[in-house]
């Protein structure tokens, strides 16, 4: 089933650990799966955005800004107006959006194997909640655990993109190195990922016939109340 607006291509393994079981029949109405299904198929379509090529920087939604660390307070007079500037702020910003994507990689297996996992004590009030709720639900039971995972590929994805600009950064800039950047990119992504994944759940609530899954389209029909 396709939610995206994009082709995706070279998802690669991440694809197959959020792809989405069949659903031939519909025995019952199951409340938790429903709600499993919802967020398997939000943060498959959201990662499948995210994943592509400039995924974060081309995104409105999850598009990571500068770090306050790279042109702030704590860089020399001279240093300031050269990474404030247009050109190299554009570098940065690119820099770290790119970055993002390589922490992604290591996030997507997470998401979903927590989805699958996961336990739900009061599955009607998801349901009936608001358009974001299973995400809110998501993002609680993960808690920073996306951060500490996604570090090393973050910090790759620094030095891999842009390695001159981030070099010159870090001679510059006083009392911040690249484990600090990188930890707030981190952090950054991680909002980055429940956003992108809640606008996606928001979209199937609105419009849960797109998916083509009779349990999603049952559950959460227009007017639909448990």
């Amino acid at each position: 089933m396709i939610y995206h607006r994009r082709t995706v291509l070279g998802f690669g393994a991440a694809a197959g650990l959020l792809a989405l079981p069949g659903c031939s029949s519909l025995p019952g109405l199951s409340l938790t799966e429903a709600i499993k299904r919802l967020l398997t198929l939000s943060s498959q379509n959201a990662f499948a955005e995210l994943l592509q090529p400039n995924g974060f920087f081309d995104s409105q939604v999850a598009r990571l800004s500068v770090p306050d660390s790279i042109g702030g307070s704590r860089v020399t007079s001279i240093a300031t107006a050269l990474l404030r500037s247009g050109p190299m702020q554009e570098r940065l910003l690119k820099q770290v959006n790119r970055a993002a994507e390589k922490g992604a990689e290591l996030a997507a297996p997470i998401v979903a194997e927590t989805i699958r996992n996961m336990s739900i004590a009061d599955a009607a009030a998801i349901i009936n909640g608001g358009p974001r709720a299973a995400t809110s639900l998501l993002q609680g039971q993960l808690g920073n655990t996306l951060v500490d995972q996604m570090l090393p590929g973050v910090g790759s994805g620094l030095k891999l993109f842009d390695n001159e600009i981030i070099n010159l950064v870090l001679s510059q800039v006083t009392n911040v190195d690249l484990g600090s950047i990188s930890r707030d990119v981190s952090s950054k992504a991680n909002d980055a990922i429940y956003r992108s994944i809640g606008a996606q759940e928001e979209s199937i609530r609105a419009n849960p016939r797109a998916t083509n899954d009779p349990l999603l389209i049952a559950v959460l029909g227009v007017g639909k109340a448990f």
